[in-house]
């Protein structure tokens, strides 16, 4: 089923479009020098895919202030909540891409990335559809390009087959695994929440976390 385009959509991505970086590829190799001020550098690039409306991105991005963070979201009905949620909390460390997560390599040069989040992200169930999961070997082996030497994935999600997957693929693939959970927040809650986390750890929904790090 198609979503329905928001009322006023373009005026309010024009309205946030400072916060866009509308061609990646021009940035490619030089995001951190990019976007200093103030006379002082980013260390760290970190890259969220999939970031939805951007509660996990902002909150992480006010959290690390040493970093920078760039949310990449396909859908542009969605991503215009993140660009306003930004906006609207002044974050100077974040861009956003409307963009496919298969195009990385195109935005990102080789050992460029320090980090990669992937929250809550598409299951595909169907095994025709395995080549789409985010976790699978295709899009494993774009990460291993942009991620530079001890990069890391830090992946959390409902969905436990897909988390079960996600592991074998991982260390098939060259990744170490570390923080492995399947109940994160059996304790309460722990880190920065993306919405969708908020929702199933309200309805008591175990969520499944590990962080895996490039050999």
């Amino acid at each position: 089923m198609r979503m329905r385009r928001k009322p006023r959509l373009d005026s309010r991505i024009m309205q946030c479009e400072h916060l866009l970086a509308g061609e990646p590829e021009v940035l490619r190799g030089r995001w951190l020098e990019e976007f200093s001020f103030n006379g002082s550098q980013f260390k760290e690039l970190h890259v969220e895919l999939g970031c939805g409306k951007g509660s996990f991105t902002v909150g992480t991005a006010r959290s690390e202030p040493c970093a920078f963070l760039v949310g990449v979201e396909r859908i542009t009905n969605v991503l215009v909540a993140a660009l306003e949620r930004a906006e609207q909390e002044r974050v100077q460390n974040i861009r956003f891409l409307n963009k496919l997560a298969d195009d990385l390599i195109s935005f990102f040069a080789e050992d460029e990335v320090s980090r990669i989040y992937i929250n809550f992200c598409d299951p595909w169930p169907a095994n025709r559809h395995s080549k789409r999961r985010l976790t699978g070997q295709r899009f494993l082996e774009i990460y291993k390009t942009v991620l530079q030497p001890g990069g890391e994935i830090h992946f959390k999600t409902d969905n436990l087959p897909l988390f079960d997957f996600s592991l074998i693929e991982l260390e098939k693939y060259g990744f170490s695994l570390s923080e492995v959970s399947y109940n994160l927040h059996e304790h309460g809650p722990v880190g920065i929440m993306s919405d969708y986390e908020k929702k199933f750890y309200g309805m008591g929904i175990p969520i499944n976390r590990c962080v895996a790090k490039v050999n």
